[in-house]
């Protein structure tokens, strides 16, 4: 099993010393929270809060996705970085391939690319992309990455995108494993056609469960065999040595854990010291005994 740091919408500075404790402390990843605007008027409900408001993202400091990975892969020498998740499809996909393979290559291959649709509408719309067939796009935009991150030439003739042959470099030495989140069948079945892993993005354990079957169903009748296939899940089962043995037995290989709840409103009170406090706890009593 291993173990992936997760802390977002809390103040940037933090972020740095973060990163290097949870890398001392013996975490294989970090993850860096998505967010691109923040509408003054939305009536647009948030999937994975029981309440489904939004109200909790307002002046939460939030740096660009791979600026982030990019600064806190500089201050780290082994800890990867896992996008949690990148909304895709309302990117340009050449644009993500360029900004993927320079964070891969400059890293010595420390990114592991999360990716997802948005729930947002309004962020369509900001970026002006339709929100119409965001799936197939987002089907697209994965077969972009996938090719242009190679290093070598690729072309492409889809619904949403032509791309004469070109080339991207440099690129990185390992392939980028392209991680889907989402909670839907199509998502799951993006994760298992396209991709390299899934992400759950949070829940309780009956639901995750179900997910977990469901993604199993889904592998065994695409034929889907790989040994090497990514899971990253959030569990209170992560949090001792004998819930993490469930959690493998289940198909679970990266335990996604935290120790705050970050969908509160207003600023994140807990000082950095407490942080560190908490992960370097969890190191000790969960990571290192297993």
């Amino acid at each position: 099993m291993r173990f992936t740091y997760a802390e977002a919408m809390t103040h940037a500075t933090y972020y740095a010393p973060l990163a290097q404790a949870a890398e001392a402390s013996g975490y294989t990843s970090m993850t860096v929270a998505d967010s691109l605007i923040y509408p003054r008027e939305s009536d647009t409900t948030y999937p994975y809060t029981d309440a489904g408001d939004r109200e909790f993202l307002e002046d939460k400091e939030f740096i660009e996705t791979m600026t982030l990975v990019t600064w806190l892969a500089a201050h780290t020498s082994t800890l990867r970085f896992t996008p949690f998740v990148l909304k895709l499809p309302v990117r340009p996909p050449v644009l993500v391939a360029k900004q993927a393979s320079s964070v891969a290559f400059l890293s010595g291959n420390r990114l592991g690319l999360g990716i997802g649709l948005s729930p947002w509408p309004e962020d369509f719309l900001a970026m002006g992309v339709p929100w119409e067939r965001r799936g197939k796009r987002m089907d697209e935009c994965i077969d972009i990455l996938r090719g242009l991150t190679t290093g070598d030439y690729f072309s492409y003739e889809g619904e949403f995108f032509t791309l004469a042959a070109m080339k991207q470099t440099p690129a990185p030495s390992q392939p980028i494993p392209l991680l889907v989140g989402g909670h839907s069948d199509a998502a799951l079945k993006r994760a298992v056609l396209k991709g390299d892993g899934w992400m759950h993005a949070g829940g309780d354990g009956e639901e995750l469960d179900r997910l977990l079957a469901r993604l199993a169903e889904i592998r065994r009748a695409e034929g889907d065999t790989r040994d090497d296939f990514q899971v990253h899940a959030i569990s209170y089962d992560a949090y001792s040595p004998d819930g993490v043995r469930r959690l493998a037995d289940k198909g679970v290989t990266d335990a996604i854990v935290g120790f705050r709840l970050p969908y509160i409103t207003g600023a994140d009170t807990e000082p950095l010291a407490t942080k560190i406090e908490h992960l370097e706890r969890f190191a000790e009593s969960v990571i290192h005994r297993v």
